[in-house]
């Protein structure tokens, strides 16, 4: 039987900070790397075989 899944902690003081500055700071990605990424999305599809 699976083990329960815990409660993610709560961010606080400088960590939440942190976090916060960097969700601000997203810097979209370039075209280039947004195409190698569909590129190997594509191969792992390819080769994948769940089976239910």
């Amino acid at each position: 039987m699976a083990k329960p899944i815990k409660d993610t902690p709560v961010l606080r003081g400088r960590d939440a900070a942190v976090f916060i500055k960097k969700m601000e700071e997203v810097k979209p990605i370039s075209k280039q790397e947004k195409d190698k990424q569909k590129e190997v999305y594509e191969q792992f599809k390819k080769i994948a075989n769940f089976e239910l």
